[in-house]
């Protein structure tokens, strides 16, 4: 395990933490350490406010600004092969292996991400999706500040096409199908909330097309229309199929009955492998593609 060079983090107190104390701010925003913890870090000087030491005490304003320098730390191992699909003054797309997350995040991962990997490469680059830890293939970035906006506006106006590569449990009816489940927050234990199928969340919409009939799983091809939270893995479970592997959805698309998984834990096969897009410069449309793994491959 590699150390890391720790990380200055800097936030700016908005209307939740007004009249607050910055203890009882520092605490509930934070909760990943407890409040004696960050009582310690306060009085130990580590967290200042608008750039002078502070007290646990000190009430909140509006626009004031909280630092405080997190030592170096050891993050846990992952994956760290990568590998260039495409590349040019705009674009770069990337293969993400499974097990390694997207973006720093849950206070373990800051250098061991792949934004982290390919801003070795291009300093500027910003990804313009993500894909879950536990899921690999292709992640396109802007490679330059420039190409951001233009890229992003390609993502909101929809002219993009997705495709994934999975393998569910057992054989659906039909050959092809979709899947219309809203995907909204719902209450879970073990974080509190997190996405699932439910009536009141947002409209969502997957296409299924099975690619392959095994013994005991399927193996599928899915676009995904809409770009709402682990939306695979929970239209899949909605439609009775949860993906083979899956320890958190199971079917209706909601967390199984007495599971503590969480959204990152490992388990199942997904794999983002092609993305289609208009270019943001030229206009032309452009296919990229990622080969997915062994067990995602027809026979």
């Amino acid at each position: 395990m590699g150390i890391n060079q720790g990380y200055v983090h800097r936030e700016q107190v908005g209307i939740e933490g007004f009249g607050c104390t910055l203890l009882a701010h520092l605490a509930a925003r934070h909760p990943l350490a407890s409040q004696d913890l960050w009582r310690a870090r306060i009085l130990d000087g580590q967290v200042r406010l608008d750039e002078a030491p502070a007290v646990p005490e000190a009430p909140l304003r509006l626009g004031q600004w909280i630092t405080w320098a997190r030592p170096p730390w050891i993050e846990p191992e992952v994956p760290l092969a990568t590998a260039v699909l495409y590349e040019d003054e705009d674009l770069l797309a990337v293969a993400k292996p499974s097990g390694l997350p997207t973006l720093p995040g849950g206070g373990e991962f800051l250098e061991h991400t792949l934004l982290a990997l390919v801003r070795r490469r291009a300093p500027e680059a910003s990804p313009m999706h993500r894909l879950g830890r536990g899921t690999s293939g292709l992640v396109l970035f802007a490679r330059t500040t420039a190409a951001r906006k233009p890229l992003q506006a390609v993502f909101q106006e929809r002219q993009t096409r997705k495709v994934y590569r999975t393998l569910c449990q057992g054989h659906p009816t039909g050959d092809a199908f979709e899947v219309t489940a809203p995907i909204g927050e719902v209450p879970y234990g073990p974080l509190g909330s997190l996405h699932a199928a439910t009536p009141g969340g947002r409209p969502s919409l997957s296409r299924v097309t099975v690619l392959e009939r095994r013994e005991k799983a399927s193996l599928l091809e899915v676009e995904i229309l809409t770009g709402r939270p682990h939306q695979i893995r929970i239209h899949l479970a909605y439609a009775g199929h949860p993906l083979a592997g899956d320890p958190l959805y199971g079917p209706g698309g909601i967390p199984m009955p007495g599971t503590c998984a969480v959204p990152g834990d490992p388990g199942y096969l997904l794999h983002a492998h092609r993305l289609e897009l208009s270019h943001p410069r030229s206009g032309a449309w452009l296919t990229l593609t990622c080969q997915p793994p062994p067990a995602l491959r027809p026979t």
